[in-house]
């Protein structure tokens, strides 16, 4: 986060991590489709429409006095580009893990996650996280209990869940609102920022 006084600007950066195909480019552009930006977010896509390094998009709102500027990228889920993922991640304020919820690719799920946890160690636990079970509207899936009982959820300060369908935006949008929500809590809790007006 990057409080700027005399801009009156607050800076975060939120980032969509999760395994290949689970639906993090899908869930930011629908994301910036329902504020009617889709033509401000930058895609860099290989010749069949997978991400190569990240996409990135800037949202701002403002009320009477400041205004919270929020980053947004995806990590590409290809292991080819591995290298990518921990670059994207550097000074990350919140994360939504999108993983899918379909039983047959739980263990690529975890992988994700355990990779996630490579990263960070136990600076993980108190960082803001958003875990979307994406695919809801796909059969076979596992339940939210499982993942969330196997990462031993109740360790992490700062981690909550919700059910989302990307391409159709269900959940999309109040994944968005609950991760700016974690950020901003964890940091009016750590007094880094007071009430604003």
């Amino acid at each position: 986060m990057i409080i700027d006084p005399v801009e009156k600007t607050i800076s975060i950066k939120i980032v969509y991590f999760g395994p290949a195909l689970s639906g993090k480019t899908t869930s930011i552009k629908t994301l910036f489709a329902h504020f009617g930006k889709e033509d401000k977010i930058l895609s860099i896509e290989s010749t069949v429409n997978r991400t190569l390094f990240f996409d990135y998009g800037t949202m701002s709102f403002q009320n009477q006095d400041w205004i919270l500027k929020i980053s947004l990228y995806t990590t590409t889920g290809q292991n080819f580009y591995l290298i990518t993922r921990p670059i994207t991640l550097k000074a990350v304020d919140g994360i939504i893990f999108v993983l899918d919820s379909q039983e047959d690719v739980y263990e690529r799920d975890m992988i994700s996650w355990r990779e996630l946890v490579s990263y960070f160690g136990d600076a993980l636990k108190d960082l803001p996280i958003l875990v979307a079970f994406n695919k809801q509207d796909l059969p076979n899936k596992f339940p939210s209990t499982k993942f969330l009982k196997q990462i031993d959820f109740h360790q992490y300060q700062n981690i909550d869940s919700r059910y989302t369908i990307a391409v159709s935006g269900e959940g999309v949008l109040e994944c968005f609102e609950d991760i700016i929500r974690l950020v901003l809590n964890k940091y009016y809790d750590h007094k880094l920022i007071s009430a604003i007006n």
